[in-house]
């Protein structure tokens, strides 16, 4: 059964109602070399609200604040029905040792920032963007709890930090009586399954719910890619770019390219295209909220919006899953053997809790 923009999904442990893809703002303005123009960014916009979807990611340095600025030109007329989240962390200023990181200062300078960007009064989801490892997660949770409480903020949630970080913090926010965590987001795709190591699991059972950026690892996954990029040189266009990006962080591997080749196998047998059979394979894992689709034009967010209808088959999971699985490690792979389970289960049969 296809899905659509408006069969919303519950944020984590909340009530919140959020589509079951999140349009991306990063892409809104061309700041860094490539991305929509206005006028395009507007197109986005409008196409995506217009299909039911009303869950919008963004943050304070996306596009050097010109993301925020686009969408608080672009949501004044129905700034209420949507669900706006956006993120602090990086650094916002040169030269000032205090415009970044996780603590107080920059937390509330970022969201006072955010606030005027997004011409707004109040913000829908606030991310910790990058964890900076020296802030105290008392810090971090009091300050975002006091913006809760100040009504400048309406829920909270954490971005790229370990698990057990993220697990302390819902813990202490739990018997201080401060704002739970609803959301974890965090990089998660077909070439890209570290998550499932400790981060997924541990986001199911303390209830935030999972918003995967890059679900089709870059643009990898969407058949753009050959041998030839794995070394190849750049032309100077916005695709090459990014190509050149994906390189330079290591997306770009032999591995990942097989990975690839499978999706196009299965997207060919399913009539969809790569980049919409990737996309719904993050869409329909476990513990996944809202994956964020970062497209530059229209006819890519029609495309990755088709990503609602993919229904795969037992047989082509399987596949997709041998082509990308990867090593789970200590103590998962202990844990899941027949040697641990006999010494703590015996011959009985045991049903996981769900």
């Amino acid at each position: 059964m296809a899905l659509t923009l408006d069969t919303y999904r519950l944020l984590g442990r909340s009530g919140l109602r959020v589509s079951p893809l999140a349009l991306g703002a990063a892409t809104f303005g061309n700041d860094w070399g490539w991305g929509a123009e206005r006028d395009e960014a507007r197109k986005l916009f409008d196409l995506y609200v217009e299909r039911g979807g009303n869950f919008i990611d963004t943050a304070d340095t996306y596009t050097q604040g010109s993301s925020e600025r686009l969408l608080g030109e672009f949501t004044r007329e129905n700034r209420e029905e949507l669900v706006l989240a956006t993120k602090y962390t990086t650094h916002r200023r040169p030269g000032d040792p205090n415009a970044g990181g996780a603590h107080r200062k920059n937390l509330f300078a970022s969201v006072e920032s955010s606030l005027r960007r997004l011409n707004t009064d109040y913000l829908d989801v606030l991310y910790l963007h990058v964890w900076d490892v020296t802030t105290p997660v008392e810090e971090i949770l009091r300050g975002m709890d006091d913006l809760v409480r100040q009504g400048k903020v309406l829920y909270v949630a954490m971005s790229n930090l370990p698990a057990w970080q993220v697990s302390r913090m819902q813990a202490i926010a739990d018997l201080r009586g401060w704002t739970p965590l609803v959301a974890l987001q965090i990089e998660y795709s077909l070439i890209q399954r570290a998550g499932e190591r400790d981060l997924i699991p541990m986001a199911r059972e303390m209830g935030l719910g999972v918003v995967p950026y890059s679900p089709m690892g870059g643009g990898l996954l969407t058949g753009k890619y050959g041998r030839g990029d794995l070394t190849g040189a750049d032309a100077g266009s916005d695709e090459s770019t990014r190509k050149s990006l994906n390189r330079t962080v290591g997306m770009v591997t032999e591995r990942n390219l097989a990975v690839a080749d499978t999706v196009q196998e299965v997207a060919a047998e399913l009539g969809h295209t790569a980049a919409q059979t990737a996309l719904a394979w993050t869409l329909q894992r476990p513990g996944v909220t809202a994956p964020i689709i970062g497209a530059r034009t229209p006819v890519q967010l029609e495309d990755n919006l088709g990503a609602l209808e993919v229904d795969f088959t037992a047989s082509q999971l399987a596949r997709l899953d041998e082509a990308s699985a990867i090593d789970l490690g200590y103590p998962h792979t202990f844990l899941a053997s027949d040697f641990a389970r006999e010494q703590t289960q015996g011959d009985l049969r045991v049903e996981a809790r769900r």
